[in-house]
């Protein structure tokens, strides 16, 4: 005899935390150690400065001493000597004296500033962290199509700030694309390194080199006479550029073969020294097929939740089925979609469970990890930039308290449930549209779960949880759960997860007579 066994559905929870405004390490967790390291090594560097004006005052002051007596010894060399005290001094200034002063030119006070640079750099980020930094602003920018202006000048939604970008930030935004192939970024913030230049700001970077970079992006990008006119602005600063002669030769006889003779005669007028304005190219395909979809959720647009089916969400006192751990204290639901239905529970961990949570969770966080379609193998990826950890029972009490809480609320089991898993999302932290999986916290701006599907968007808020399945009863994969965490904008976003697996459920959640129950 077979026996079958309907599977029950994954389930979902997930316990949102938040962190006020506080990849590079994509966690802002970890990133704010590195606040207080870089203060450390600011007094140690304060230190040092320290010890080399000592030492220098000690080297001006042999210097003095020693000049003095020069000039009177070298006045009269020979009725110096004749008296023996200076012949004497003479034979220990030169024996002893100037080894002293050796040892001292010889001492290295940036020893202890460099011991200290050294334990810490194991810490620092690297190159590929300083470039992910780069690529999430160009990532913030898509989504919430912000003006590299924007960025420039530190105005973004949610936030007043001073923090601005100079022109070789600007530049080394730019070439970081650039780098990448990645044309459309490349001329945005070029383009925006070029006009601050322009405008009079103090640069380390060459006029020649951001319109190097710039022309050559702009020409990839189908501009032709746009990357004339920049060619020959580069040709006009610097004739002997290596490679802007070429470029301009190559790029008018290609100009010239798609213009009219009256454009034609256009080649012929001087380069224009007015600022570069920022184009209007049209940013590149990528393979998100919902890219369009998921942006604009992100940015609150296209929301389908309309007043007929807002009329249909209610709030409740959750009591779990008469749960006696539940009956004194039922948990606040309310409905946040109705199909699929999906429910967030208000007060579902308290401050001091979100800080002990994210107390344990910051030591362990690593780079949050997908599992590949094709091999099966964990690994990390462009579309989920987070950092995550993983906490069991044994960690703490507040663990085991929270897995309870999630069973009562939810009427499942959590014994066949995977780990509670902590993520931390730092500067444009996200994850692209996925099945089972969620993201959510209050943040200042950004960082909403949005649903491409049927046009959801859950806002973040601090403390609560959102709970969904990801399957129907019958063990249907509902693919309507396909879901996104948008990057964040502004702030840092601590989140908590569960997933309840199905084995365990059979009288917990029984399985429907169809496919879609």
């Amino acid at each position: 005899m077979k026996m079958f066994l309907c599977l029950i559905p994954w389930t979902f929870l997930c316990c949102c935390c938040w962190i006020t405004h506080a990849e590079i390490f994509s966690s802002i967790g970890q990133m704010t150690d590195l606040l207080y390291t870089e203060k450390e090594l600011v007094h140690s560097l304060r230190e040092y400065i320290k010890a080399e004006e000592s030492k220098l005052a000690e080297v001006k002051s042999w210097a003095k001493k020693l000049d003095d007596q020069t000039k009177v010894s070298t006045s009269d060399p020979e009725g110096f000597l004749a008296h023996p005290v200076n012949a004497y001094k003479l034979m220990k200034r030169l024996n002893t004296e100037w080894s002293q002063l050796e040892n001292l030119v010889l001492q290295n006070p940036s020893d202890g500033f460099i011991s200290n640079m050294t334990l810490h750099r194991q810490f620092f980020p690297d190159k590929d962290d300083e470039t992910g930094a780069a690529k999430a602003l160009m990532r913030l920018q898509d989504t919430y199509r912000l003006d590299s202006e924007v960025f420039s000048k530190g105005k973004l939604p949610g936030m007043h700030s001073n923090a601005m970008l100079s022109v070789d930030d600007c530049f080394d935004m730019g070439k970081t694309a650039y780098n990448d192939a990645d044309y459309y970024h490349a001329v945005l913030w070029l383009q925006q390194s070029l006009k601050q230049l322009d405008a009079g700001e103090e640069v380390v970077v060459s006029k020649a080199d951001i319109l190097d970079y710039l022309s050559y992006s702009v020409y990839q990008m189908g501009d032709l006479s746009r990357a004339v006119e920049l060619t020959r602005r580069l040709v006009a600063i610097d004739p002997s550029h290596q490679r802007a002669g070429g470029n301009l030769r190559y790029f008018e006889r290609l100009l010239m073969k798609q213009q009219n003779e009256e454009e034609e005669k256009k080649t012929d007028q001087p380069a224009s020294e007015e600022p570069i304005h920022l184009g209007t190219y049209n940013r590149p395909l990528d393979q998100l097929p919902e890219r369009d979809i998921y942006e604009a959720l992100c940015r609150g647009e296209g929301v389908k939740m309309t007043e007929a089916r807002q009329s249909r969400l209610f709030c409740r006192y959750q009591d779990g089925r008469r749960n006696p751990r539940l009956l004194l204290k039922p948990m606040m639901e309310e409905d946040e979609w109705d199909s699929p239905h999906i429910v967030r529970y208000l007060h579902a961990l308290s401050d001091y469970e979100i800080k002990k949570i994210k107390e344990m969770a910051k030591p362990r966080l690593a780079r949050a990890t997908v599992r590949d379609p094709k091999t099966g193998v964990l690994t990390t990826a462009n579309y989920r930039v987070s950092k995550s950890a993983w906490l069991e029972e044994e960690d703490g009490p507040v663990i085991a308290r929270v897995n309870q809480r999630i069973q009562d609320i939810t009427g499942l089991t959590v014994d066949t449930a995977e780990l509670l898993q902590v993520a931390n999302y730092g500067v444009g932290g996200q994850y692209e549209p996925h099945f089972d999986f969620s993201r959510m916290s209050d943040v200042e701006a950004g960082g909403a779960t949005v649903f491409p599907d049927f046009g959801a968007v859950i806002q973040p808020k601090k403390g609560t949880a959102v709970f969904w399945y990801n399957l129907f009863k019958s063990g249907e994969g509902d693919y309507r759960t396909r879901h996104a965490a948008c990057p964040v904008l502004v702030g840092s976003k601590w989140v908590s997860n569960k997933w309840i697996h199905e084995r365990g459920q059979e009288f917990r959640r029984p399985c429907g007579l169809t496919e879609v129950d």
